[in-house]
């Protein structure tokens, strides 16, 4: 492994959120944990609910206990309102600045671009969606037929479960790809190791 310190990944969260946009990815950060611990945030703090009746403790940005190494955005209903709220796109380019990783599961890199942060950059994001995220912004490289794409700091990954292959993917990336299978093994999960096919792509829908 190429490091032991523990970094801290901060999730923010918002109402309507993706259930498994977020504990996919927890779920393989979480089990390494002399290596990862995790924070949930949000704009107001307290608990915010998604479609599934989730509820889920948040801290509010400006009280976080620990500084964030990893910033975590996931997707969900909620990015259709987000990407029209000033406050949350100045919050996540704060906290973008600030991290050393930027993480995005689905319609979450549909915020990233709303918010200036992929300008010039590669990403990608959930083919379902595919229209109203890439009208967002028309600064970013769109790779409709990736599952995952890295662009420096910025991992943005496919639809819903994407999410899990491409926090496999960072893991490999930090740690070691046997770590990352291993990992996967653990949980009895097919991983999607080829972050540029994804399976769920349609060229008569997406383009290429």
């Amino acid at each position: 492994m190429k490091t032991t310190n523990i970094r801290t990944i901060t999730a923010l969260v918002f109402e309507d959120y993706e259930t498994l946009d977020l504990f996919g990815p927890i779920e393989m950060f979480g089990r390494l944990k002399t290596l990862y611990r995790i924070q949930f945030a949000s704009l107001r703090g307290g608990i915010i609910n998604n479609q599934h009746g989730v509820a889920l403790h948040t801290v509010k940005v400006d009280e976080l206990p620990w500084h964030t190494d990893i910033l975590l955005i996931v997707g969900g209903q909620g990015t259709r309102q987000l990407v029209h709220v000033p406050a949350f796109l100045t919050t996540l380019q704060q906290l973008s600045k600030q991290t050393k990783w930027v993480l995005s599961v689905c319609t979450g890199s549909a915020l990233l671009a709303k918010a200036g942060l992929l300008d010039g950059k590669r990403a990608t994001s959930n083919k379902r969606a595919w229209a109203w995220v890439i009208s967002q912004s028309d600064q970013v490289k769109w790779i409709p037929e990736a599952r995952w794409v890295i662009d420096g700091k910025f991992y943005t990954s496919s639809d819903v479960s994407a999410g899990m292959d491409m926090a496999l993917g960072f893991i490999a990336d930090q740690h070691g790809s046997a770590t990352a299978l291993q990992l996967a093994k653990d949980i009895e999960y097919h991983w999607q190791e080829d972050s540029q096919t994804d399976d769920f792509f349609d060229n008569s829908i997406h383009g290429a």
